[in-house]
């Protein structure tokens, strides 16, 4: 950390960051580094927490102000004193004096006292504060105009939730051990957690853990994975034998599961992102899955072809990944509304290539973690159209939601984020 910095303007320009188009997962290990190890769990969530508060505090801040800002530097040492206020037990006169202390540090000494000013008012009006940012919807509007399209009856409920954080789940990796046996484990340990309701390999932890330090983690006995993720494996027919393309497979959870699962011929892992693919290997290894049969192919899923027709394709596809918001809070600020239709082209390409190289008979299962329908069962109904040769396989399930094709899992509670399937086979 600079040392004229304190922790708030550390904060400060990591948010900063973001807003300039900075994926946190790609500064965040970064940045904590420069934090002091006993601040670091202070530092993480005055960024998430501030991230995922981010338009419900813009809104708040809009009415305070005579005059807009017109200052990034100083909004978002406003939202990060706002933030601390209204939704931590931070002590009010710590959160203010270290953040007027971090709007000079930033650059901005003549702004201090405006920001002095609202954050003092915040502590007086408290209550009041609280209110109006539990009533903002707290997402941008052009997203906000979607979800309210896209989803009427649960928009409001959607929108209080994504501002909340997500709950770590585990898939236990039943090659090694069963899920009931390392759930006793962890209760031997005093580590709260519980059985997922449907993934039959998936469990909740109910308490803050270090991943690492449990049990097992270097025998690799488990993976994080998100329950509606791990559902991908309990979708597809039976692997055994076949052959099969996991396509933008990084960073590997669905690969894993696959080959946890079953025993394919021939695994397929394609991701274009070579430093993703790394992680691939990484996990494989360390889950005792690194076979013969997998193959990692750094390539375009877009324009790449296979030697000959498989048997299956599990098309995770890039998304918007609105319904991974609450692991990601920073999608919030990334996410333009432009970049929606690029999105939905760019998954029409890659359906497109990846449909000519499956075998009559064969099923691709379509996965996206979006809630947005553009991507998903809009997306299917012009892939329906347009294929005469795919017909639906209906998924019967306890979970998500039926759409005119497909199913989607809304990220409504712990249990899971926001993810999207449709099973299609290849008639002819």
């Amino acid at each position: 950390m600079h040392p004229s910095m304190n922790l708030r303007a550390h904060v400060v320009k990591t948010l900063l960051s973001v807003q300039q188009g900075q994926s946190l997962s790609t500064i965040l290990h970064q940045q904590l580094n420069q934090v002091a190890p006993k601040d670091r769990a202070l530092f993480h969530e005055l960024v998430l927490g501030t991230l995922r508060q981010w338009f419900g505090l813009k809104a708040l801040t809009l009415p305070l102000l005579t005059k807009p800002l017109d200052n990034p530097s100083v909004e978002t040492c406003l939202y990060v004193g706002l933030y601390q206020i209204l939704c931590t037990r931070i002590a009010p006169h710590a959160a203010i004096s270290e953040t007027v202390d971090a709007t000079k540090q930033v650059g901005f000494p003549a702004l201090s006292g405006v920001v002095n000013a609202i954050l003092r008012r915040a502590t007086r009006e408290t209550s009041e504060f609280q209110e109006i940012l539990n009533q903002a919807h707290g997402l941008p509007s052009w997203l906000y105009k979607r979800l309210k399209k896209d989803w009427p009856a649960e928009v409001d409920t959607l929108c209080q939730r994504l501002k909340q954080s997500s709950g770590i789940t585990l898939r236990v990796n039943q090659r090694k051990i069963a899920r009931d046996a390392y759930l006793s484990k962890l209760q031997h340990a005093n580590i709260q957690a519980v059985a997922c309701q449907y993934s039959d390999a998936g469990i909740l932890l109910k308490q803050a853990v270090q991943i690492t330090e449990l049990i097992g983690f270097f025998e690799g006995w488990f993976s994080v994975q998100d329950q509606h993720a791990q559902l991908c494996a309990s979708l597809v027919p039976n692997l055994d034998g076949k052959t099969v393309i996991d396509a933008c497979a990084a960073p590997g959870g669905k690969t894993a599961h696959l080959l946890e699962k079953f025993k394919p011929e021939l695994l397929i892992a394609l991701d274009q992102d070579e430093k993703r693919l790394e992680r691939v290997k990484e996990n494989l290894k360390r889950l005792d899955l690194n076979s013969e049969q997998v193959h990692i192919v750094t390539a375009d899923a877009s324009t790449w072809q296979a030697e000959q027709r498989v048997d299956c394709i599990v098309l995770d596809a890039p998304c918007s990944a609105i319904g991974v918001i609450k692991r990601h809070p920073d999608i919030r600020l990334l996410r333009q509304s432009t970049d929606i239709a690029e999105t939905v082209a760019l998954q029409k390409q890659i359906l497109q290539q990846m449909w000519q190289q499956l075998k009559i008979g064969g099923t691709l299962l379509y996965i996206t973690c979006s809630i947005l329908k553009a991507e998903n069962e809009q997306q299917m109904v012009d892939f329906f159209a347009q294929h005469p040769n795919a017909k639906e396989e209906k998924i019967e399930a306890e979970w998500g939601i039926a759409q005119q094709y497909g199913r989607q899992l809304l990220p409504l509670d712990e249990q899971g984020d926001g993810f999207y399937y449709c099973k299609i086979q290849k008639i002819a």
